[in-house]
């Protein structure tokens, strides 16, 4: 308990799946916790569950204005931000010959743009207090290629990237950089249908662990990251994905799923 006592943090896409089990994470470990999405309702209830420990804010993550106002907010509310989890994602489904360029631009601008905003904004806040932690949730598809996720791939691997020119930039202020790189994980974006866990693991079964991930487990990651026990992680990746990057099976040789 404590790992985050009165530090300030902000998380977008915090209203559900892995920001909501962030949010709730962090506020559990002592953190002031501003809950930035879209999802009004959502957001609005995850606070009410949280209480004094959580407030909820309106945020469309490509919107420089909307982000100028958050931070303007929270500064004027907490008097500084420690830490920043870029976690707002959408996921759209098409090869790249049947992909839209509408569609294209848009997970880019809220994956990819929203990130860069995100840092770009909060930086100069924790520039002056010299100290700081923020933390973009990219994924193993932003360490790897997949196919009909040409615009998801594309933005997470801009995430990655983004996160190295950032953790050089602003290094030198104190302020620490990292990625996560979760896999597959059993929330609403990934199960829409809302299948049960165990038809869901029938699909990573060429997975190392043979199963998906679960929200609580990226969150920990995250708040690792958060904290003071990673000072020293920086410019780093984080794969929190049952080893679905160490590599591919050969069936039928040793070590293989049987």
């Amino acid at each position: 308990m404590n790992r985050l006592h009165n530090k300030v943090a902000i998380v977008t896409g915090g209203a559900r799946g892995m920001g909501a089990q962030t949010c709730r994470l962090f506020a559990q470990e002592g953190a002031h916790v501003i809950i930035a999405d879209v999802l009004e309702a959502e957001g609005e209830a995850l606070a009410r569950e949280l209480g004094g420990a959580a407030r909820f804010c309106k945020l469309d993550v490509s919107d420089q204005s909307a982000w100028e106002a958050l931070v303007s907010e929270t500064v004027e509310a907490f008097g500084r931000i420690d830490v920043l989890v870029n976690n707002a994602a959408v996921l759209v489904f098409g090869g790249i010959t049947e992909l839209s360029k509408r569609d294209f631009e848009r997970v880019i601008a809220i994956n990819l743009v929203g990130t860069f905003l995100g840092i770009r904004t909060v930086a100069p806040v924790m520039k002056r207090q010299q100290a700081g932690s923020i933390v973009n949730i990219s994924s193993v598809d932003g360490l790897r290629g997949v196919n009909a996720l040409a615009a998801y791939v594309s933005s997470k691997w801009g995430v990655r990237g983004l996160t190295k020119a950032a953790a050089l930039e602003l290094g030198l202020h104190g302020v620490r950089v990292n990625s996560i790189h979760p896999g597959g994980v059993n929330t609403v974006m990934s199960n829409p249908t809302g299948a049960s866990v165990e038809e869901v693991n029938k699909g990573y079964q060429n997975v190392p662990l043979q199963r998906v991930g679960h929200p609580d487990e990226v969150a920990r990651a995250t708040l690792f990251l958060a904290s003071d026990e990673a000072s020293y992680c920086h410019g780093s990746e984080l794969s929190v994905d049952g080893g679905m990057a160490a590599g591919s099976y050969y069936p039928g040789l040793p070590g293989a799923p049987s």
